[in-house]
């Protein structure tokens, strides 16, 4: 006799971001208030992990979290040592950085009602998220993100990961942090380029979400590239708020199918970072990713050139190099490395096996499409050299 029992049930997540500065000052209860202990009559256990580089500007952070967690011992314990880990992409790229949060969660005895504080950019957010994920198959992680990239995409999402066999986030989870904390205060010491770097994804939505957004930046440009601390607040947060929306009211939370929309210019700025070694940063990568697809949107006829313009010239405003000499083939003149092509199969087998590539319709509209013609491609790469070579010229 055959039997058969189909199992159904839905799970809800919940999880607060905050918008804050200097959240490790004693007279800054929002972190104590997050970290609830299970057990009324103990404080809760926490363990912190800092990026390195972002550490480098912040040389008293330590001291700052050691005295925030005295100041709280009534509600919070600070288990160990604050680890250090590399930042960056190379923090991803390097299984020992998952096996050290893991030994210091164990060591410390972290259980599923203790605390994972990662301080740092994006890629240790992903790394520590990805650690935390697989640790008691779940550790709460609070998030504290330190880039403009981070606190307005990476760090308030629910995806976590590290590379593997030379592929951009091959291993990974979907996990929810238990809380995100955008502290302003970790911006101020950004270098111009991480500055810049972060905006790129704040224009990937608005370009295929909210044309207002995208004219808002437009309008903004100056400011940004002047280092305005509010206006990169109000970036922020309308990013980070358009993100968040688009993961709980899209359907598809934790990417079942094969319709990535906030992938838009990624499947070429995933390939473009492992080509240069990562020495182009995810920020600049999806800038350029952004503008190849802009520029085959308008080849194969769907975005108008004047919006392509504007796109161009936005990004152009703001400092990003929208070409890299890895787009073309370095044995073939002017011709498209074949190493940028292998990319989309590498996207299509990321997404499950069916090629979905979001381009735009115009400024605020994406359009998806199952398939790129190679020929129109090698145009787009054209058009952006020429861009670039214009560009140029003129300064």
């Amino acid at each position: 006799m055959n039997h058969t029992i189909k199992q159904n049930f839905k799970v809800q997540f919940n999880y607060t971001i905050l918008f804050s500065e200097n959240i490790f000052s004693s007279t800054k209860e929002q972190l104590a208030d997050i970290l609830i202990s299970s057990d009324k009559n103990k404080p809760s256990k926490a363990i912190v992990i800092i990026d390195e580089e972002m550490f480098s500007f912040h040389p008293n952070l330590i001291d700052r979290i050691k005295a925030y967690f005295i100041a709280y011992q009534d509600k919070i314990t600070l288990e160990g040592t604050p680890l250090l880990v590399a930042g960056g992409e190379k923090t991803k790229n390097n299984w020992d950085s998952v096996e050290n949060v893991l030994d210091l969660i164990n060591t410390q005895k972290i259980d599923r009602h203790s605390y994972v504080i990662a301080i740092g950019g994006g890629a240790v957010l992903d790394m520590v998220g990805f650690a935390c994920a697989i640790a008691h198959r779940g550790v709460r992680l609070i998030r504290v993100p330190t880039t403009v990239l981070s606190q307005n995409d990476s760090g308030v999402g629910v995806k976590n990961s590290v590379n593997y066999y030379n592929k951009k986030n091959f291993l990974g989870t979907f996990q929810p942090p238990y809380a995100v904390i955008n502290d302003r205060t970790f911006l101020t010491t950004l270098s111009d380029r991480d500055w810049r770097s972060g905006i790129s994804e704040a224009i990937k939505v608005a370009l295929i979400k909210d044309r207002l957004f995208f004219e808002w930046i437009e309008k903004n440009t100056g400011a940004l590239t002047e280092r305005n601390l509010e206006v990169m607040n109000q970036l922020i947060y309308k990013c980070a708020q358009m993100h968040v929306e688009h993961i709980g009211k899209n359907g598809d939370p934790f990417e079942q199918g094969s319709s990535r929309p906030l992938d838009f210019g990624h499947w070429a700025a995933h390939k473009l970072e492992y080509l240069t070694n990562y020495e182009v940063t995810h920020g600049e990568a999806v800038a350029i990713g952004i503008a190849l697809d802009a520029c085959y949107s308008h080849i194969v006829g769907y975005l108008d050139e004047n919006d392509l313009y504007r796109i161009l010239h936005c990004f152009d405003a703001l400092g990003f190099e929208l070409y890299h000499p890895l787009l073309f083939d370095r044995n073939q003149v002017n011709m498209i490395n074949p190493e940028l092509i292998k990319g989309l199969e590498e996207f299509r087998e990321h997404l499950g096996g069916v090629l979905t590539i979001m381009l735009l319709d115009q400024i605020g509209k994406g359009k998806e499409v199952h398939s790129i013609d190679e020929e129109k491609l090698q145009t787009s790469v054209a058009y952006l050299a020429a861009f670039h070579k214009v560009k140029n010229t003129v300064a």
